[in-house]
């Protein structure tokens, strides 16, 4: 099971799409409860796995290295805007499974919408995993707006040679609406899936695997007959702990009170699955199997309201019947043992990403 531990609800940018730090009465910069209460909490799984999310979780690396340090789990992952990197010794990186550092494709597009200088800052984060041994899966986590390309965005952040893989976001699910969403999705989005899914395929004929995320996640649902609901397990396979205790469907969902689902200290952790579900339209639709629903927030607040909620369904469709469209290719490179079978098992276990932008 998965449990996202708020480390702080602080944040040191203030990137456009979310406006930094949370308010501290929403999500106080400190930990509120005794330590002991989440080491019982999680001690109540026999393999979990731990991701440390904010706020910028690194703003509180004494928190980071007390749970690494006593409380067991079979992977650590951490969220981070990559800017604090050397805030925690090597020894704790090197323990963690999967680092995800946010950058949201080159140069510019990072920096407009993050700070000046922020890009840089992140790739040199970057480097220096890599230069004091790293050996986890290290993803470039990308929130994708109207004025990002994904075809250059994708391909860049893979051209560094940095990264094993590259997520992306969708900034639909608490932002305002779009100029005009439609018209980038059908002129740019769209094309550009099409275009990745084409140099995917080229690459997979030759042997290489392209670390795409949200293409291995779904082929891996496609492949594997794999039903997590939603994908990123939000309510049934993974449990947030904010800062005052509060345990949560959702990491993102701190304001909603349905996700609300208890509070450390008072729950037994087998109470907690099947609280907060998707259900129609998503349940009879006919990519339900492979996308799950895509978002539970996404899927209970419906910001954009039931006409954007059905525009964002759109692209995912288009994403998901796309890599349907190729999935006869692929097991047949996997006959001409091109490539194996488990090298597109990706992710592993669930390590935070979403799987559907």
């Amino acid at each position: 099971m998965l449990f996202f531990v708020f480390t702080t609800g602080q944040c040191n940018l203030n990137c456009r799409y979310c406006g930094g730090s949370f308010p501290e009465k929403r999500v106080p910069w400190e930990i509120k409860y005794p330590f002991k209460q989440l080491k019982d909490f999680i001690a109540q799984d026999k393999e979990p796995i731990i991701a440390f999310y904010g706020g910028e979780p690194l703003l509180n690396p004494k928190l980071i290295r007390r749970v690494i340090d006593e409380i067991p789990a079979k992977h650590f992952v951490i969220q981070t805007n990559g800017l604090l990197a050397r805030e925690l010794e090597p020894k704790y990186w090197k323990k963690m499974s999967t680092v995800l550092l946010s950058i949201d494709g080159g140069r510019e597009i990072t920096d407009s919408y993050r700070g000046k200088g922020v890009y840089d800052r992140v790739i040199d984060s970057a480097k220096y995993l890599h230069e004091i041994g790293f050996k986890g899966d290290l993803v470039a986590r990308m929130t994708t707006t109207e004025s990002s390309d994904i075809y250059r965005d994708v391909t860049h952040l893979l051209s560094l040679n940095l990264f094993d893989h590259v997520h992306w976001q969708l900034n639909v699910v608490w932002s305002d609406p779009w100029r005009d969403f439609e018209d980038w999705a059908a002129k740019s989005y769209n094309a550009g899936i099409t275009q990745l899914i084409e140099l995917w395929m080229d690459n997979l004929r030759e042997g290489r695997i392209l670390g795409i995320a949200p293409f291995l996640g779904i082929i891996k649902a496609i492949l594997f007959d794999q039903k997590l609901t939603p994908p990123c397990g939000a309510g049934q396979d993974a449990f947030t702990i904010t800062t005052d205790g509060r345990i949560i469907a959702c990491p993102i969902a701190v304001d909603a009170k349905e996700m609300k689902l208890a509070h450390l200290g008072t729950c037994k952790l087998g109470t907690l699955r099947n609280l907060v579900t998707i259900e129609e339209p998503c349940t009879s639709c006919e990519i339900f199997r492979y996308c799950g629903g895509r978002c539970l927030y996404a899927y209970k607040e419906r910001y954009w309201g039931d006409e954007g909620f059905n525009k964002i369904c759109k692209v995912t469709k288009h994403l998901v019947n796309s890599l349907l469209g190729i999935q006869e290719e692929i097991e047949q490179q996997m006959e001409y043992e091109t490539i194996s079978r488990s090298e597109l098992y990706y992710p592993p276990f669930n390590n935070t990403i979403e799987v559907i932008p």
